[in-house]
């Protein structure tokens, strides 16, 4: 999960604290999400496969294709 949130982010070319903005997070928070150190509550999980355009089964890591069918 967090892998696939660090490589989504930089394929962006976003910088933790740009995404923490737009998710109107403290930096801190989404830092701790990225590094695996906090559980992601799942409205955010939802949030950030509408914001990447990728399906909740990619970012969970059940699947390798980032694309939605």
């Amino acid at each position: 999960v967090y892998q696939q949130l660090r490589d989504l982010r930089e394929d962006m070319d976003l910088t933790q604290r740009q995404l923490s903005e737009i998710l109107h997070m403290h930096i801190t928070t989404y830092v701790r999400y990225e590094s695996g150190e906090r559980e992601i509550p799942f409205n955010i999980v939802i949030s950030l496969a509408k914001f990447y355009n990728v399906s909740l089964d990619y970012i969970a890591g059940l699947t390798p294709y980032k694309e939605l069918k």
